[in-house]
């Protein structure tokens, strides 16, 4: 049996920690957060999640199989690299793009950040694997 009391927290909490994971992850080219840390965060959320309901709505609230999001995380790292490449330079060299935009200013958007968000998705989805993997065994 299920507590009420843990339901109603992981309703409330899941939406919060998604949107302090995202928040994680864009802080992490200058400050202390970053893709690793950002998806520990969100596996917490979606595991406290499983916790508090069952697999299947924990499969629901992820869109996609945790192998998928492991392999896509792979693809970005890797992509994040080949800019450098097209430069003349090292592979994973960073390379940086800065646009203005009209309410918010100036943006620089770099190849860290796809490197972060490859990092972010094969956390997800290798914590997300294991977890779910163990509780479909128990059932």
């Amino acid at each position: 049996m299920q507590s009420l009391i843990l339901r109603s927290a992981s309703q409330l909490l899941l939406p919060l920690l998604l949107m302090f994971s995202i928040f994680l992850l864009l802080r992490g080219h200058d400050e202390p957060g970053g893709g690793f840390i950002a998806g520990l965060v969100a596996a917490s959320a979606i595991a406290l999640h499983m916790f508090a309901q069952d697999i299947h709505q924990a499969k629901r609230v992820l869109y996609a199989d945790p192998r998928d999001l492991v392999g896509w995380g792979l693809v970005f790292g890797v992509i994040s690299g080949v800019p450098a490449i097209f430069k003349g330079q090292a592979f994973f060299t960073s390379q940086w793009l800065e646009f203005t935009m009209p309410i918010l200013g100036k943006i620089k958007v770099g190849t860290p950040l796809i490197f972060d968000i490859g990092v972010y998705l094969v956390v997800v989805g290798s914590v997300l694997l294991i977890l779910l993997t163990l509780a479909e065994a128990e059932d």
